[in-house]
């Protein structure tokens, strides 16, 4: 059964090198960001960026998580989708991932548009086989034509979004993760993404949504985690 099971989770980001006065300054006076401690060495300073966290999310859920920069948000998803690991409790998840946090992640200027969607999606964790399979779907989706045999470096912004987009809302999972609701820029290619983000979004068993916006988590989500200084402060139903 799909689901994602935390138990006292926290997460500590070191900070080396902090033995500058302003710097020590900075992040003592620093709102977000979670809590921050001393260590026992004089130049170390210690973020507690997730602290004792406790939560069940199931099957059919889509959770926004809601707060100030810093409050731990991103740090959360990011643990989610296995970029770093808690420090401290457990963390138990149940079905397959598709992180949306950063969606140009791995992709390659210099490349061509077929090398990227090659580059992008392996990263993903989509097989050879997988990629060659999906490729003419991502193609025809972008809408890019012959630039897929040109390098990136020549795309604008908007149609390196289109490329980013395609191959990123490729891949089918049971939990989605995002930060912030995507744009892709063009505006005539925003219905197109738009209706595909929402049958990506239907089809997963689970949303996990940070953003700062509070309607939009309403629009799109069933609960709401409260989070500040790494902390869920509340969970309310929505």
């Amino acid at each position: 059964m799909v689901h994602i099971h935390a138990r006292d989770m926290e997460v500590d980001y070191p900070v080396f090198a902090a033995g500058n006065r302003s710097l020590k300054k900075a992040l003592w006076r620093s709102a977000t960001g979670g809590a921050v401690e001393r260590g026992k060495d004089d130049g170390l300073v210690i973020v507690k960026a997730l602290r004792a966290l406790n939560f069940d999310i199931k099957k059919g859920d889509r959770v926004g998580l809601y707060g100030h920069n810093g409050a731990g948000k991103s740090t959360l998803l990011r643990v989610l989708a296995g970029g770093c690991e808690p420090l401290r409790g457990t963390l138990d998840i149940q079905g397959s991932i598709a992180s949306m946090l950063s969606i140009s992640l791995g992709m390659d200027n210099e490349a061509t548009g077929y090398e990227n969607i090659l580059l992008r999606a392996t990263l993903m964790g989509l097989s050879r086989k997988e990629i060659e399979d999906v490729t003419p779907e991502i193609a025809e989706f972008s809408e890019l034509g012959g630039y897929l045999n040109m390098p990136i470096r020549t795309y604008s912004s908007g149609m390196a979004m289109r490329l980013a987009f395609a191959v990123s809302t490729t891949i089918k999972a049971d939990i989605i993760l995002m930060d912030e609701w995507l744009s892709v820029g063009d505006e005539s290619f925003f219905q197109k993404a738009k209706d595909r983000l929402k049958k990506m979004l239907d089809s997963a068993h689970i949303l996990i949504l940070a953003s700062h916006d509070k309607n939009l988590i309403r629009a799109q989500c069933n609960r709401l985690f409260h989070m500040e200084q790494g902390q869920i402060t509340q969970m309310e139903d929505l």
